[in-house]
């Protein structure tokens, strides 16, 4: 541990625990915040700058070369005898698994707004997704000291946008140069209207105590406050936990992080009106079978469970998993079960072992502090833990326990991966089982029909850091290629052909005669095979030579080595000698066989089809389905969400026109629009789609 770095709060009971995600778009200024915070508490000597590359929460060498978060920081600090944990999330859409990780560790969400672009669709969607799993919010207003800052549009902007419940906790005092140099709170009884530029500062102060006491416990304060009783700060603030704790009200901060304006009261608001553990509750549990546990109470006397909420690999310590306990104590050097859920598609097949941890450390960006034990409520990083991967649940060895997974997009876009040279190919294998174990959004796939090894990645952000990490964090360097769309072939009528394959060499030859007749087949039918042989010209002991010989070549292709499928052949005639008649003999005739079919008839070429459902918000419906005909989809139908304002459009789409589609929705819906597809069947394709 370097001597600038501090020891690790010292483990708290949960009543002093808070557990908070950064959330908000990419550059909305989550990590400067984060820095100040980190500062403020002496975490730090100094704050960092993302121009700079001097963060403490943005390590990796991607993250500093990019000036931008790709990966959960995570940081825990002290504050007036509570012990924080900053959980900085990713902005972008394609670092989702981050953001969730993190989200699934925290109590309590700090969206990020900057007081320049205000909150734009992906706020939004984010927004929901927090309301959905019953997360608390609050807003912080930061670059309020940056040209074209607003700080009261920013507020209207979120009233709009994030719906009911947000309410401004501050306003502004501006110095005559028009510098931020304050806050002012409207929790106070004094505050004069007009303060901060604000004309609005008596309405916002009835809105803000109106909402409190709306989620107030204590029936007393409404008819107190109707009766003109003026209110107590510290009357408000007791229960402004309670109206942030129950996720409907939604106060807004207003921080200027470079100049130290605001941050002593967002530290202070984390402490005072944040759940805490206790508060927000714990997740369900079941035992690894499915069959149903008692729940779980945040109790660091309880039964052991913890989660693992991202796994990462350090080159001197080896795998290290971030750790949210849920209930009891995690120690040091104790055994636990490790079950997985099973996401075998994705390479994260079932698993229950008992392991072994390690040391505990509690973090600090990238440096790790040690501690003595982990108690419910708190988070920290497990050393050791050879099995467990993201997502992954810790418990007794003699009680285990499974907590049900959280949400994850699959992967839709496919990058086409290739060793550099031999010696990355030896290692390849083992790097891209830790990049999967680490990413529960990554996929792993060979391709049988193409040969290909596709890494599936969310979006195309997402695949360029993942062959970053490759490169520097596991030693291994790839080339990618283009990704090869299946191309197979069927026949285009009926024909009739004799496959005859003779030959005379001296000793035993080969004979074997073979007629048959060969037409389309049915969509999906793969190759049917028949025979009707009349008098034995073909012995019965043969027939399977032929079929044999036939879906062999039928699978290597004839011209352009595109398979050829959903064909019918029939034997119907043929001849055999009664010494040079083989098995071998007969399969290369069977095969020759398809080859002059293919000859005499011709084939059209078939590319695959796949079913996509995309969801977006309604204002995107248009172009979402007008960007769907340019790909030769056909829309089968629409699906409204009136309540949340979605659409999905079902689709049929040749799966060439899928490669790029990832970026192609995200640019059209502004981050907003996800899809999913499934394969669906092969239809012919036109001279365009057929490589010369």
């Amino acid at each position: 541990m370097g001597k600038d770095i501090p020891p690790a709060p010292a483990p708290r009971p949960p009543e002093q625990v808070r557990n908070v995600a950064l959330v908000g778009r990419a550059g909305a200024g989550k990590t400067t915040l984060a820095e100040a915070l980190l500062a403020a508490t002496g975490a730090v000597a100094r704050a960092g700058r993302v121009e700079d590359g001097t963060t403490c929460l943005d390590a990796e060498e991607v993250e500093i070369r990019q000036q931008r978060s790709v990966s959960l920081g995570v940081a825990a600090v002290e504050h007036s005898g509570h012990r924080l944990t900053l959980l900085d999330t990713p902005g972008s859409p394609d670092f989702v698994g981050e953001l969730r990780a993190g989200l699934r560790a925290a109590d309590a969400a700090l969206f990020v707004v900057s007081a320049v672009s205000g909150v734009d669709a992906g706020t939004v969607a984010l927004w929901e997704e927090c309301a959905a799993v019953g997360l608390p919010r609050a807003v912080v207003l930061t670059q309020l000291d940056r040209p074209r800052a607003d700080a009261d549009d920013a507020v209207r902007s979120c009233q709009l946008m994030l719906g009911e419940g947000v309410h401004p906790l501050h306003l502004l005092d501006r110095g005559p140069d028009g510098a931020v140099r304050g806050l002012l709170s409207l929790l106070e009884p004094h505050v004069e209207t007009g303060a901060g530029g604000s004309p609005d500062a008596d309405r916002l102060r009835g809105e803000l105590i109106e909402g409190i006491i709306g989620e107030s416990e204590d029936e007393t304060l409404m008819e107190r406050y109707l009766a003109g009783e003026e209110l107590s700060v510290a009357d408000l603030v007791a229960d402004l936990e309670t109206a942030v704790a129950r996720g409907h009200f939604h106060p807004v901060l207003c921080v200027a992080p470079l100049a130290g304006v605001g941050v002593t009261e967002l530290l202070d608001l984390l402490v005072a009106a944040f759940p805490c553990p206790a508060e927000h509750g714990c997740p369900p549990v079941t035992r690894p079978d499915g069959s149903p546990a008692p729940p779980l109470a945040c109790d660091p006397a309880g039964p052991l469970v913890a989660e693992v909420v991202r796994t990462t690999t350090d080159p001197y310590v080896g795998r290290v998993s971030l750790v949210r306990v849920f209930s009891g104590t995690l120690r040091p050097d104790t055994a636990v079960h490790v079950s997985g859920h099973g996401m075998a598609d994705r390479g994260h097949p079932d698993h229950d072992a008992d392991e072994r941890i390690g040391a505990l450390s509690s973090p600090l960006g990238a440096a790790l502090r040690p501690v003595a034990a982990c108690p419910a409520g708190d988070i920290c990083a497990v050393s050791r833990l050879a099995t467990a991967e993201t997502g992954d649940t810790l418990s007794e060895p003699g009680d285990p326990r499974l907590v049900p997974p959280w949400q994850l997009p699959v992967p839709q876009l496919p990058v086409a991966v290739e060793a550099a040279s031999r010696t990355d190919e030896d290692r390849l294998a083992t790097a891209l089982a830790r990049l999967v174990a680490e990413d529960p959004t990554v996929r792993l796939d060979r391709r049988g029909d193409t040969g290909q090894l596709l890494l599936w990645c969310v979006g195309e952000a997402h695949a360029e850091v993942l062959l970053d990490r490759l490169r520097t964090r596991h030693g291994v360097s790839v080339t990618t290629v283009p990704v090869r769309v299946p191309l197979v072939e069927t026949l285009r009528g009926p024909g009739r052909v004799t496959g005859r394959h003779v030959k005379q060499s001296g000793g035993h030859g080969q004979y074997a005669v073979v007629v048959v007749e060969g037409e389309p087949g049915p969509p999906g039918s793969g190759i049917v095979f028949d025979q009707r042989i009349v008098g034995g010209t073909v012995p019965t002991q043969f027939h399977g030579s032929v079929e044999k010989g036939i879906r062999a070549q039928a699978q290597r292709g004839v011209d352009a080595d595109r398979p050829v499928v959903d064909i019918r052949v029939t034997l119907v005639d043929g001849k055999a000698h009664s010494v040079d008649s083989s098995d071998a003999a007969f399969q290369a005739a069977g095969a020759l066989a398809l080859r002059e079919l293919v000859a005499a008839v011709g084939t059209r070429v078939l590319e695959p089809w796949c079913e996509v459902a995309v969801r977006v918000p309604g204002e995107h419906v248009g172009a979402v389905m007008s960007d769907l005909s340019s790909r030769r989809a056909r829309v089968t139908g629409t699906e409204a969400e009136p309540d949340r304002d979605l659409t999905t459009v079902r689709a049929e789409v040749p799966e060439a026109e899928l490669l790029q589609y990832p970026g192609v929705l995200r640019s059209l819906t502004h981050g907003t629009g996800s899809f999913e597809r499934r394969p669906l069947r092969y239809e012919p394709a036109p001279a365009a789609a057929v490589p010369a």
